[in-house]
């Protein structure tokens, strides 16, 4: 395996997981060819080889990859394997939904806790997963080595949460907020708004 892969390549690499974390178990315990993976994603073929080849070295001429194999491969070149704990603050509709989807641990993200201001919501558990008082997310972080947040509060809160989030060490943040927040040096944040991705869909063509 090259591990020296072009940034094209590794552009490419979580489509191509994606495609195979989407089969159906029955397709996911056999065997996959490049050009299968290739027509099914309307790419070059010849350049699908060449990606997957430059991670995992399962394929065979005529039978193609293990279809569990590659996905493992490209998962442990992704850093997919590593699952990192995150939390998340903010418990509205949108919050709540981030704790009850299970799609995230195939990716290596694990989302362990989730943080609110209002008391109706704190003590109680989605997904078998607690929602805390705001105020306990330095504790629980610093606790429990947590370097991944996701803000799903209202835009007048955001940058309080972020700020918050900095404090009890946290090194990277999605913010869903619909407001442009700021970190401290060595604190990571990709601000996602969903609208303007939205908007930008509908004009794009």
């Amino acid at each position: 395996m090259n591990k020296n892969i072009t940034s094209q390549t590794l552009s490419r690499l979580p489509v191509y997981f994606n495609y195979l974390v989407s089969l159906p178990q029955e397709r996911k315990n056999g065997n996959i060819s490049a050009t299968a993976i290739a027509e099914a994603l309307g790419l070059n073929d010849v350049q699908v080889r060449k990606d997957l080849a430059s991670v995992s070295s399962g394929g065979r001429p005529k039978v193609g990859y293990s279809a569990s194999e590659l996905m493992s491969d490209i998962g442990r070149f992704l850093g997919f394997e590593n699952h990192d704990r995150v939390v998340v603050a903010g418990m509205g509709n949108f919050g709540r939904a981030m704790l009850e989807y299970n799609g995230f641990q195939a990716y290596g993200f694990d989302i362990v806790c989730g943080f609110d201001c209002n008391r109706e919501r704190v003590g109680s558990t989605i997904n078998g997963r607690p929602v805390r008082h705001i105020d306990e997310m330095d504790s629980f972080c610093r606790d429990n080595d947590i370097r991944i947040g996701i803000i799903t509060v209202p835009e007048t809160a955001a940058q309080e949460v972020c700020d918050r989030m900095a404090q009890a060490g946290i090194k990277y943040i999605l913010n869903f907020a619909a407001v442009h927040i700021n970190a401290p040096k060595g604190v990571a944040v990709h601000n996602e708004n969903i609208s303007l991705t939205l908007a930008m869909l509908a004009r794009c063509h």
